[in-house]
């Protein structure tokens, strides 16, 4: 029963569209009708700039974030990544936002920083580093899943193995149209870095 609502709780807290409300409230533009029309943080940078790119990756992170930690705060003895995974799932369909997301990086690594902030902060700099070699926000995320698999090897805790499988899974699933057009040499790259 726990599982079931905490699982839920996450669900919603996932679901709020963080660069939905930062483009209304702040610049009075619905992100959904410009650049790709994602609801995530790499549209967020294309279309309203640097500083309200930070703000919705940094929310989205947290979302991740708290909804692995609440079940650990409130006394729960549940499993904690299986629950942020919800969140995940939340932000790429959410219920605020007909079921319209973003692409599960950021909040996916908000997950893993509420229990493994080390492993976080490994993936932050291999996320980084990819992005300043290839430019590309896409292939920098499915780089850093597939090393963060190989590192969480090294933590023993094969929930974690398994979690972060998911997850990384997932992120291909939601970047095949990336892959695509890196392929064809049309993926856009980014340009503050």
């Amino acid at each position: 029963m726990e599982y079931i609502l905490f699982a839920i709780l996450a669900y919603f807290l996932g679901s709020i569209p963080s660069a939905l409300i930062v483009g209304k409230i702040g610049y009075k533009i619905d992100i959904r009708e410009h650049g790709s029309g994602n609801l995530g943080a790499t549209n967020t940078f294309r279309v309203l700039g640097f500083k309200a790119g930070i703000i919705v990756t940094f929310s989205d992170i947290l979302k991740g974030t708290v909804a692995t930690l609440l079940p650990f705060f409130l006394g729960a003895d549940i499993y904690i990544l299986a629950i942020g995974i919800f969140a995940v799932i939340g932000h790429t369909y959410p219920i605020f936002a007909k079921f319209k997301g973003g692409k599960a990086v950021a909040t996916s690594a908000g997950i893993i920083l509420g229990m493994y902030p080390l492993l976080f902060a490994i993936m932050i700099t291999t996320f980084l580093i990819t992005l300043y070699f290839s430019k590309y926000v896409s292939l920098s995320s499915m780089i850093t899943g597939v090393v963060s698999v190989i590192i969480s090897l090294f933590f023993k805790d094969i929930g974690l193995v398994i979690v972060i499988s998911l997850l990384t899974a997932f992120v291909f699933y939601r970047h095949i149209e990336n892959i695509k057009r890196i392929k064809n040499g049309t993926e856009p790259k980014i340009k503050w870095m």
